[in-house]
């Protein structure tokens, strides 16, 4: 145990920590030159196209320092905000953590917050300056920045290079050093923490662990305390690039476990693995459970795909542990499910996979977050509304509140003017500027989550010309006046498109969205009238024009009433179109309100 080390890595996405783990695996021999690419941890298609970490990869080093023998389990974690569960899971696995920091674009908001999340858990901290070899690199003013944050001292931030592997040997010469050996009782009841799960078609679930206390040996009969279901232990074994089988893995060390689980619901991020013969006490305590931000609903193509569409969220969610889902149906859409996500990066990403990894065609409805209803017989006692179908009549409530959040943005001093206009336009408050340097600046403020969902993060880097870095937590929620705009298509209501706004952008968010849908839905051979309405109040109108036949050109002269007949005609035609035709909203009009602003 005294030669194990559990670390993870901690960085903003562009701070270059793939590549910095690429170097750790070639200098420590884990991967051969052949095996070593770009992202080499990154398994995804997804992550590899857009250069990102979206799942956390746990990895086993050997290295060797001073003639003794040491084993290294690396946690490769995102970096992008929405994905923080998955670093909180990573944190409750390990004794330390590499903050990266990129020397050319100094400390981000992100990585601040994934920060905290480590010192909460009481992790040893390594700060490391990555991309010391560019020429744009700063590496004294950014060493002043860690060590404003971290009260640390300027020998303590490590300066490496993930690209040329510059410092990559001290670095590991650190990890032994500076990372506390995991701290436990090899002869106590077996606790095992599992902090992540794969779906293998063949072999079933796969879950990774951390041994807190005991060891756990292949074919031992062992149980699960969150469902008291018993298992038999088919493989155990550690995870190198390719999983490692063994006999028995010790105390402190992290693996996987195979044993022909099927039902994604038995095996639980958190849970805590023990022996069936002699069971530990209790339960480890596990990291916390995932608030999802933003809500949307995921309904299929064709309603008889609804069962495979249910089969594949399950398999997904064992990959993504933040992923949340229930069933519900749609007057418009049919049979469906309600997902909770982390943010809009987050949905984008489940929406992605359940195509590439499960070929289902979905249709996703407008997003939106949770509020509390409050009714005048009951004022005290809230009720959820995650849907605005659910929303109560407006004689009987009392008041509507919604969830707001604490935004950190860390931008440059030329740029505070346009990021406060924005903020204050979608609702912000101003609670703090501190300027962390001469031109950089951390804006806090408190804003409706509501507001943020939507096109907030493109436009911040839009008017910041990609500088500025942004991150929330949530603060609670606060009372607001919140009306459900309807829109109405051919005077049916489109339940998907219905959503819940603030009084004083219903017009203007009305009258978008009407054009909006009027450029995205087809012609068809009769009138289209596209309304928002508050209740039975329309506040906005457009007309999607029929296409017309002339059916005048047959008539060469002749007296007018012949050509008045024809049209009188036709205009009939039309009306009773009109009352037995259907309008097909295409998915892209489902994601109209998304880019207003466009």
């Amino acid at each position: 145990m005294k030669n194990i080390r559990n670390f993870c890595i901690i960085a903003h996405i562009d701070h270059g920590k793939s590549t910095l783990a690429d170097r750790l695996l070639e200098y420590t021999n884990t991967v051969t030159q052949r095996e070593l690419q770009s992202q080499t941890l990154d398994d995804m298609d997804l992550e590899k196209e857009r250069g990102i970490t979206i799942k956390s990869h746990a990895i086993q080093m050997d290295y060797e320092l001073n003639g003794e023998k040491y084993v290294l389990n690396l946690i490769d974690t995102p970096g992008h905000v929405d994905f923080s569960y998955e670093v909180s899971r990573s944190i409750a696995a390990c004794e330390g953590a590499l903050l990266i920091v990129d020397a050319a674009q100094s400390i981000q908001a992100q990585t601040i917050s994934n920060l905290y999340l480590a010192l909460e858990n009481d992790l040893e901290i390594i700060p490391i300056l990555n991309k010391i070899d560019l020429p744009s690199a700063n590496p004294e003013e950014v060493t002043d920045e860690i060590m404003g944050l971290l009260g640390c001292k300027y020998e303590d931030v490590l300066r490496v290079s993930g690209k040329t592997g510059e410092g990559v040997h001290e670095l590991l010469e650190q990890i032994v050093a500076r990372v506390p050996a995991p701290v436990g009782d090899p002869k106590a009841p077996l606790q095992a923490l599992i902090f992540d799960s794969v779906y293998n078609p063949f072999r079933g679930i796969e879950a990774y662990f951390k041994i807190v206390n005991g060891s756990i040996s292949k074919n031992e009969k062992i149980k699960f305390f969150a469902t008291g279901k018993e298992y038999g232990a088919d493989e155990v074994g550690t995870l190198k690039l390719k999983q490692v089988p063994k006999k028995t893995i010790e105390c402190g060390d992290v693996g996987y476990i195979i044993s022909g689980i099927k039902d994604a619901r038995e095996v639980k991020v958190g849970d805590t693995i023990t022996s069936f013969v002699n069971p530990a006490d209790g339960p480890i305590d596990g990291f916390e459970e995932v608030k999802p931000m933003v809500f949307a609903g995921i309904y299929p193509i064709e309603s008889e795909d609804f069962e495979e569409l249910r089969f594949s969220l399950e398999k997904l969610r064992l990959n993504d542990a933040s992923l949340v889902f229930e069933p519900e149906s749609s007057a418009a859409l049919g049979f469906g499910f309600r997902c909770g996500f982390l943010g809009m990066l987050h949905m984008e990403i489940v929406q992605e996979r359940l195509d590439r990894e499960f070929n289902m065609n979905v249709i996703t409805t407008v997003p939106n977050v949770s509020y509390h209803g409050y009714s005048k017989k009951d004022p005290e006692t809230p009720i959820l509304i995650n849907n605005p179908s659910e929303m109560m009549d407006p004689m009987s409530m009392d008041r509507v509140e919604e969830p707001f959040i604490k935004a950190s943005i860390i931008t440059k001093s030329d740029f505070v003017g346009p990021v406060m206009t924005l903020c204050i336009e979608k609702r912000g408050e101003i609670v703090n500027q501190s300027y962390l340097t001469a031109d950089r600046v951390e804006l806090t403020f408190n804003m409706p989550l509501a507001e943020v969902v939507f096109d907030f993060y493109d436009r911040l880097k839009s008017i910041s010309k990609g500088y500025a870095s942004f991150d929330y937590s949530p603060i609670g929620m606060r009372a607001s006046k919140l009306v459900k705009m309807d829109i109405l298509i051919n005077g049916d209501m489109v339940d998907a498109l219905s959503s819940l706004i603030h009084d004083s952008n219903a017009f203007y968010i009305g009258k978008r969205m009407c054009e909006k849908l009027r450029e995205l839905i087809p012609r068809q051979q009769f009138d289209i009238a596209v309304q928002a309405a508050l209740g039975a109040k329309v506040i906005a109108r457009e007309t999607i024009k029929a296409l017309r036949k002339d059916v005048t050109a047959k008539c060469y002269g002749g007296d007018i009433s012949r050509k008045r007949k024809l049209l009188e005609k036709q205009k009939e035609g039309k009306k009773k179109m009109k009352q037995i035709g259907r309008v097909e909203v295409p998915q892209s009009a489902f994601m109209a309100v998304l880019k207003l602003n466009d």
